[in-house]
């Protein structure tokens, strides 16, 4: 039985709904650019009539490198946050990887993000629940798409009944990461499910002192998981994808969005 709708600030993701998009750029460089990145992925949703939130990182503490870019911090970053949903009246998610960030971002956030590497961090999904709002968990590289019920009943539990999780890509030996489509229509059996399509074309660690990977193979991966039940996807993107300042590999550059996004909408209407 596929679980109820999760409704984030009228953005409404899940069995019966239309399709949504979560997109930004990976993490924060500075308000003026993501008010920029913003206004355009609105712009090109209203076209589409499809709901979007933005997403951006305020700290990116999952890096390869000691000296990566990791972004603002923690009061910077949900100072930009709250501007963009300020001015452009836009839904809001980010990720926490403490669980004394998620009462602040609570207060600024319209969805709370749990970072893949951090899914079995009952303390953290606790916290960020306790909040009231929505949780997106990002599926380990390491977990089975099953075990991720326990994960969702750790939100539930704690009185939050607004749980998405995001499958993003499985470490498979050889640097690269696969995706196994059937974990999307696995996990729906526990919450909506969200497809990352360019975090799932990375080669972690093949850039030596920085992330590699294919973006040119995302839009393949989101029409696959349209097609294969993904209720919202996720894509990061920038005007200046090769200069971005974290995960430049597989960013999407902005003019890449809409035709994606249509031919998704396509295959979501031809289901």
């Amino acid at each position: 039985m596929n679980p109820s709708p999760v409704d984030i600030s009228g953005v409404r993701i899940g069995p019966g709904q239309p399709l949504v998009l979560i997109a930004g750029p990976c993490v924060i460089e500075s308000t003026e650019h993501c008010l920029k990145v913003a206004e355009f992925a609105a712009a090109v949703c209203r076209r589409l009539g499809i709901g979007y939130i933005f997403k951006a990182s305020f700290d990116k503490a999952n890096r390869t490198s000691n000296d990566a870019f990791r972004g603002p911090g923690l009061e910077a970053g949900l100072r930009t946050l709250g501007e963009v949903r300020a001015k452009l009246g836009l839904p809001i998610l980010s990720d926490i990887h403490e669980p004394s960030q998620a009462a602040p971002a609570g207060r600024v956030l319209d969805a709370i993000q749990i970072p893949a590497f951090l899914c079995r961090q009952t303390d953290l999904i606790v916290a960020a629940a306790q909040t009231g709002k929505a949780v997106n968990i990002k599926k380990g590289q390491f977990m089975a798409p099953a075990q991720m019920k326990q994960a969702t009943d750790k939100v539930r539990a704690a009185g939050n009944p607004r749980v998405l999780l995001t499958e993003r890509g499985t470490f498979f030996g050889y640097g690269a990461l696969v995706n196994d489509m059937t974990a999307i229509a696995e996990m729906r059996r526990f919450a909506p499910v969200v497809f990352d399509a360019t975090h799932s074309c990375q080669a972690p660690g093949s850039g030596g002192t920085h992330t590699g990977g294919r973006r040119e193979m995302a839009p393949l991966l989101a029409r696959a998981a349209t097609a294969s039940g993904a209720d919202a996807l996720f894509l990061e993107i920038h005007d200046r994808p090769d200069e971005a300042k974290s995960d430049a590999a597989t960013v999407l550059p902005l003019e890449m969005l809409e035709p994606i996004l249509t031919s998704c909408l396509k295959i979501r209407a031809a289901l």
